[in-house]
């Protein structure tokens, strides 16, 4: 008999992912679905699906999911968790989502220490709608809305949200993680886990926002898009914890 080395997780279903080539979504996918899986959550997690290129997300995650309208993932999770406390309740949100339309409502559900777990993509562009300017995106990137490139005057400036929200006393973890290389990967994983974690033990709001690649319309390939990670995007964004209350569950 033949021992399983490595196998798809369960928390992913079987459905075909439909994210551009290059596209770190997936990565970011098959992560969340692993440390719930492995953390036993699948039978009582309930995710919360925002618009963008996650919009079908409710495919992908073998656990019940529910839609929201564009930015307001947050504030259905909130009254998912206040009726189901004893469920595990995630968001899936990109930066367009949540850093632009959804913002007032992922403040207000970390300043009242809303004990859910937001996963945020930033890849400092709108994806799905065809590359416009979001309030990620780096000055002088350019966009279909900045063609010129993004600039201080006109556009202000890119809004760091883990650091912003670091802030908000009821906050538990935030944290911005990488997708770059297996290192990387690696670390991301365990900063999922100590999230969902904290939610277990009820320490209240936890976010981890990863830098994401968006190669089709950031105009490289996957290649160049991951360099351009390491040496653009985090270093207007650096990776680390912004905020921790208390030690990870043993």
């Amino acid at each position: 008999m033949t021992d399983i080395v490595y196998q798809k997780t369960k928390g992913l279903t079987d459905t075909a992912l439909t994210y551009c080539p290059g596209c770190t979504h997936g990565i970011i996918h098959k992560l969340v679905a692993e440390v719930m899986e492995e953390m036993g959550l699948l039978e009582k997690a309930i995710g919360v699906a925002s618009v963008g290129c996650s919009v079908m997300s409710y495919y992908f995650f073998n656990c019940d999911m529910i839609q929201a309208a564009h930015g307001r993932a947050c504030a259905v999770a909130t009254g998912i968790k206040r009726t189901h406390p004893d469920n595990f309740v995630f968001t899936y949100q990109g930066d367009g989502d949540l850093a632009s339309i959804g913002i007032a409502e992922t403040i207000h559900a970390a300043n009242r220490g809303e004990n859910i777990t937001v996963i945020f993509v930033n890849n400092a562009i709108y994806g799905m709608t065809g590359g416009q300017m979001a309030p990620t995106t780096l000055i002088g990137q350019k966009t279909t809305t900045s063609p010129f490139g993004r600039n201080e005057t006109d556009h202000g400036m890119p809004i760091k949200i883990s650091e912003m929200f670091a802030t908000i006393t009821k906050a538990a973890y935030i944290e911005r993680c990488s997708l770059t290389s297996p290192k990387a990967v690696k670390k991301a994983k365990e900063s999922i886990r100590k999230a969902f974690q904290y939610q277990l033990d009820k320490k209240g709001f936890t976010m981890i926002e990863f830098l994401s690649t968006c190669p089709v319309n950031w105009g490289m390939t996957p290649m160049e898009a991951m360099k351009w990670v390491d040496e653009s995007l985090s270093k207007y964004y650096p990776l680390g914890i912004f905020k921790d209350t208390g030690e990870q569950h043993e």
